[in-house]
């Protein structure tokens, strides 16, 4: 078979054949990170933005 007839027959295929990324999974801000999140790396900053997502996750609790 030609490789005209193998390609109106299977189509063209652009790109790696299935192979995904590795860095889905991955954090890629400092902001996503835990210790960020909990505020307990220093930082002022994080440690407020730490207590208004910990007021805001507990506004509706009992």
């Amino acid at each position: 078979m030609d490789d005209f007839d193998y390609i109106l027959e299977n189509g063209i295929s652009f790109g790696r054949g299935g192979q995904k990324k590795a860095t889905d999974d991955k954090v890629k801000t400092k902001a996503k990170k835990k210790k960020y999140i909990t505020g307990s790396h220093g930082s002022g900053s994080a440690m407020q933005k730490a207590k208004y997502r910990k007021q805001r996750a507990n506004r509706h609790k009992g």
